[in-house]
């Protein structure tokens, strides 16, 4: 099923933090965070930006996208306890160097994020400036039996410096999936498999 539609803002704790060089100041490696940042292909990086504890679900669905053959970049919160807003750096804001680095190798960019369910629990957002991709992820996406759509307005991810945009194409694709679905597919490793076979077929139709 393919929607297309927008929805209303939630509101949402402020972020702590508006810069990663900020973030560091104040944050440990190791205890509140870590990085994990492998090259491996310049011709797709898979991200999620808000990884681990901050956006749940989004680390493994990354990896699970990006196996051993695609680059592959996490940022991870790992402080027990830890909420949203805490290390959360804002997509159009993210300057960590890594991220920033190995996006510019990489030709075509995919990120992963956790969105809330509000009334919609199901649909996976998908967004970006890369609409080549994102148009064939949604294909993709909906012809393994989950429901999605291009999103517009809020969470699309079309703004320049969006990270999912700073492949070295200047463009690149955001999904953005609600709590329940990334709550299914963490307790259902057939329906993991089934959704990152998705969007790897979905970058294979392009590289």
């Amino acid at each position: 099923m393919v929607l297309a539609q927008s929805e209303s803002r939630v509101t949402m704790p402020a972020d702590r933090y508006s810069t990663f060089s900020e973030l560091f100041r104040h944050e440990t490696a190791g205890s509140d965070y870590r990085i994990e940042a492998r090259h491996v292909t310049n011709s797709a990086v898979v991200m999620a930006p808000h990884g681990g504890r901050i956006e749940p679900g989004t680390s493994e669905i990354a990896r699970s996208v990006a196996q051993d053959d695609k680059s592959l970049y996490l940022f991870e919160g790992v402080r027990a306890r830890l909420r949203h807003h805490e290390l959360h750096v804002t997509s159009h804001l993210y300057d960590e160097p890594l991220a920033l680095e190995i996006a510019a190798r990489t030709d075509r960019l995919v990120a992963f994020h956790g969105r809330a369910d509000r009334d919609d629990p199901e649909t996976v957002w998908i967004g970006g400036l890369d609409t080549d991709l994102s148009g064939l992820i949604l294909d993709h996406v909906v012809r393994a039996g989950f429901v999605g759509r291009l999103q517009q307005g809020e969470l699309a991810g079309t703004h320049p410096n969006n990270i999912c945009n700073r492949a070295r194409s200047g463009r690149g694709v955001q999904v953005e999936l609600p709590r329940a679905l990334r709550n299914r597919l963490m307790k259902e490793q057939e329906s993991l498999v089934q959704f990152a076979s998705a969007v790897r077929n979905a970058l294979e139709d392009l590289i």
